[in-house]
C-alpha cells in the first residue's frame, strides 16, 4: 500500500493506494502545533475504521505548501508506518518541464502545483488549463507539448468568505451554495450571489483570457480541489471535475521514481 499526502494551507489529504486503484482517503487540518503522535494516532484509526493494516504500508510521498509541519509530518510517518517519506521536489522531481514561450519562467511551482499539473496531463492531454480550488485558486497553463507556461494564483472561495465576514459587523457567514438567481431579495441571497455567482464569473474570465493568451486552439479544462464541483457545476467552460488528481499525481510519480 502507497500513502500519498498533499499538504496544503488548510488540510493535509491523505490518499491510500493499493497499485493504482486509490481505496481511501481522509483529511486532517494542518496545524503547526500538532504533535506526530497526534498526526499518526488519527491516521491510524482511519486505518483501523476502514480494515487496512498500517503494516502493509509500503511507502510515503508528500507534496508540501506547509514548511513548517514537515518535521512532525515526518516523524508521524517513520513512528506510525515505518516509512520516511519521500518528499516532491526535495528527494524526487515532478518532472514538469517549463516553456519560455511566453518569457522565461522566474520560479519553478509549488511541489502541489506540479504535481496536480503532471496528473492532469498524463490523464487528459494537452494542451490544458488546471484550475486548483484551495486556499488559494490557482490556474495553469500547459501548451500543446505539456510544457508548463504559466498561470495565476488568487483568492480561494472560503477565503473570500472569510474576509467578507471579518471587514463587516453585521454581514453573517453562509453556505458557499449558487442560489438560483442573482438578483437577490435577502442578505442570504445576495451574499451567495456575490460570493458564489460573482466568483463563476471571475473564472470565466480567467479561462477565457488565458486560451486567447496560450493560441493553443482546443484547450481543455480541468479542475480539482475541494470546492472544483460547486464551481464546475455552474460553467460549461471547465470540461473534467477530477477531485484526485493531486493524489494520483504523488502515486505517478512514486512509480516513475521507483523503477528508475
Amino acid at each position: 500500500m502507497l500513502i500519498t499526502i498533499d499538504v496544503g494551507n488548510t488540510n493535509m489529504v491523505f490518499g491510500l493506494f493499493s497499485g493504482r486503484e486509490l481505496v481511501g482517503s481522509f483529511r486532517l487540518r494542518t496545524a503547526s502545533d500538532q504533535t506526530s503522535d497526534e498526526i499518526g494516532i488519527l491516521a491510524c484509526e482511519y486505518f483501523s475504521r476502514f480494515g487496512f493494516d498500517p503494516g502493509d504500508v509500503e511507502a510515503v510521498i508528500v507534496a508540501s505548501v506547509v514548511p513548517q509541519i514537515m518535521y512532525t509530518l515526518t516523524s508521524a510517518s517513520i513512528k506510525y508506518f515505518g516509512r520516511e517519506p519521500i518528499v516532491v521536489d526535495t528527494d524526487v522531481d515532478s518532472g514538469l518541464r517549463y516553456s519560455t514561450k511566453l518569457g522565461p519562467i522566474k520560479e519553478r511551482l509549488g511541489a502541489d502545483r506540479s504535481v496536480t499539473a503532471v496528473a492532469a496531463l498524463e490523464k487528459y492531454g494537452a494542451p490544458l488549463i488546471v484550475i486548483d480550488f484551495g486556499t488559494a485558486t490557482t490556474v495553469d497553463a500547459l501548451d500543446a507539448d505539456g510544457t508548463y507556461l504559466g498561470g495565476t494564483i488568487g483568492t480561494g472561495l472560503r477565503v473570500s468568505m472569510d474576509a467578507l465576514v471579518q471587514g463587516t459587523a453585521l454581514l453573517p457567514r453562509v453556505e458557499l451554495d449558487m442560489p438560483d438567481h442573482v438578483i437577490g431579495t435577502s442578505t442570504l441571497e445576495q451574499l451567495q450571489a456575490g460570493i458564489v455567482a460573482g466568483y463563476v464569473g471571475n473564472m470565466e474570465y480567467l479561462i477565457t483570457r488565458m486560451k486567447r493568451e496560450m493560441g493553443c486552439g482546443d484547450v481543455r479544462v480541468v479542475a480539482t480541489g475541494g470546492l472544483s464541483r460547486l464551481i464546475a457545476e455552474h460553467t460549461q467552460l471547465i470540461d473534467v471535475q477530477d477531485g484526485c488528481l493531486t493524489l494520483e499525481g504523488l502515486r505517478m510519480i512514486y512509480e516513475r521514481n521507483r523503477t528508475v
